[in-house]
């Protein structure tokens, strides 16, 4: 057994959870909640990501606005401090309600489709049918839901500077700014090419790459390991809330009504033991509090703790879609250069049958078939081979470019997709800390309360005398 003095989580390092003063001439990594910046250095590995600065973000005081309508919504204040220079104030603030988080979502993930974009929470249409959506209860649960959204993407060095990012906490004229970026959004310039026109027809869901890079395959078993381990998790912790505190006495698994069950037996018994009625009272009263400290403990730390893993479950799931992205910009190259390299064929066989040296082209039996079916449709003078040589030939130069742009575009989405690892590695660690140390927290304060608790009654209990 361990002795007192040794620390069996010696070899963790685990980051401050205090936020430091930012300096531009410190020399290491400054890290805090929801930021982490980086001073700049050219020996640094390219693939590392770079931050310019912090981004501490929160949302709170849910607001009913509206109300008496049947327009009513809920508005959130979002607030932040940074030292980003993309901002116009260090301490931005704006009023937003849950439709601007959609948007500002599905344009980050538009905008920026090699970054790991986090998910925002589903809407819980009962909620909206039976109008619980204003209630407490809920406004909070959302809160805490969006207030992780944007900590995320304040954790993002690319997603934290985006323009999007700055107005949707400092636009006063936000429905403006979005009509804007609809009509003039920072990728319009870009134009369908021959890629996107023969890509879809090439391409289908049951594909897979060829030639796959390990590195990449690497990642996604670790992401399935991760998402095995956050779903174990969910599924255990959700049977240990059931069996606690799942408000059905009727499942025979419910602690604390069995508890509560218990305390009133124990009072009806002080009712017909007149010597020790007041001990018996003490110690139903007891057991009524530790129910009321079981039911506590899994509204303030089961509960939040099972939101938090799905959640985390749902970020997984987008960094999870950004390596299948990088998988299919990799397909769009192979299948390009495959489909390059038919063409090519098919215009060598052209020249060959031209120059009447059709027998040593090596194409084989599909090649002469070929041939005898263009015989047969008279499609086989010279004049017509030849410019058919000259569409091919064009298409070719076509394709070549293509294939370079796909190669190109394959190579650049691989190295910003080694960077996003990076960064979901960083707010993944940032996470499962604190989400475990919440559970800590209450397990901790559960057990301190519970000891208070059992250590009050235990000399009540010792004084009762049973005559022999």
């Amino acid at each position: 057994m361990l002795g007192d003095d040794e620390d069996v989580f010696d070899s963790v390092t685990w980051e401050s959870p205090n936020a430091p003063t930012y300096d531009p001439s410190e020399a290491i990594v400054s890290q805090g909640p929801g930021f982490r910046q980086t001073t700049f250095d050219s020996n640094e590995d390219p693939h590392q990501p770079k931050w310019e600065g912090y981004l501490i973000t929160s949302v709170r005081d849910p607001v009913k606005e509206l109300a008496e309508t049947k327009d009513a919504y809920v508005s959130y204040l979002v607030s932040a401090k940074t030292n980003l220079p993309i901002f116009s104030t260090p301490n931005p603030s704006s009023r937003r309600r849950f439709q601007d988080f959609v948007f500002l979502r599905e344009h980050l993930v538009r905008d920026f489709p090699a970054c790991v974009v986090p998910a925002l929470p589903e809407k819980h249409r009962l909620e909206y049918i039976t109008g619980d959506r204003f209630s407490p209860e809920f406004m909070e649960r959302r809160r805490l839901d969006l207030h992780r959204f944007l900590e995320r993407l304040a954790r993002h060095p690319t997603l934290q500077r985006s323009t999007l990012v700055r107005a949707f906490f400092e636009s006063t004229e936000w429905h403006v700014h979005m009509h804007q970026h609809v009509a003039h959004p920072p990728n319009s310039e870009h134009t369908q090419g021959l890629i996107d026109n023969i890509s879809d027809t090439l391409l289908n869901a049951f594909a897979r790459v060829r030639k796959p890079d390990e590195r990449f395959l690497t990642m996604r078993e670790n992401v399935d390991k991760f998402e095995e381990g956050l779903v174990l998790s969910e599924r255990l912790f959700n049977r240990v809330r059931g069996r606690t505190s799942d408000g059905n006495p009727e499942s025979g698994e419910d602690l604390t009504a069995d508890y509560h069950d218990l305390a009133v037996a124990v009072q009806g018994l002080g009712f017909l033991e007149s010597g020790i009625t007041d001990p018996l009272n003490h110690f139903s009263n007891t057991l009524l509090e530790f129910s009321a400290l079981l039911r506590h403990t899994t509204q303030t730390t089961t509960d939040p703790l099972l939101v938090h893993l799905h959640s985390l479950l749902t970020y997984s799931h987008a960094n999870r879609a950004v390596l299948k992205l990088r998988d299919q910009k990799q397909l769009d190259f192979e299948e390009l250069s495959d489909y390059l390299s038919g063409v090519t064929s098919e215009r060598d066989r052209l020249a060959a049958v031209i120059s009447g040296h059709a027998g040593s082209t090596g194409l084989g039996l599909g090649a002469y078939l070929k041939d005898r079916v263009d015989a047969i449709r008279g499609a086989d003078d010279d004049r017509s081979r030849v410019e058919k040589m000259r569409k091919l030939d064009l298409k070719i130069k076509e394709l070549q470019d293509a294939v370079t742009t796909a190669h190109e575009t394959s190579d650049a989405f691989s190295d910003e997709t080694l960077r996003e690892q990076t960064i979901f590695q960083y707010s993944k660690a940032a996470e499962m800390k604190e989400m475990l140390g919440n559970l800590a927290d209450g397990e901790i304060e559960f057990y301190k309360a519970a000891m208070e608790e059992w250590d009050r009654i235990i000399p009540v209990i010792q004084r009762i005398r049973v005559d022999v």
